[in-house]
């Protein structure tokens, strides 16, 4: 699993943060910084979650081959 963001859209809501603060942090700015681009698999859940609730969809989860 690799994660990205596109900070095009990323507002910093922060919700990434809430749902898996071991793969993502909000700096200062309200600019996501994604720590953990390639989580291990015990995080798949919590990252899922931030994917799915994260207000302007600027979280993406590619699985690698």
């Amino acid at each position: 699993m690799h994660v990205q963001v596109d900070l095009d859209l990323c507002q910093g809501h922060g919700v990434c943060e809430s749902e898996a603060p071991a793969v993502f942090e909000l700096g200062k700015n309200a600019s996501v910084t994604v720590l953990q681009p390639d989580p291990p698999e015990a995080l798949r859940t919590a990252v899922e979650a931030a994917v799915r609730f994260c207000p302007t969809s600027a979280l993406r989860i590619n699985e690698e081959e």
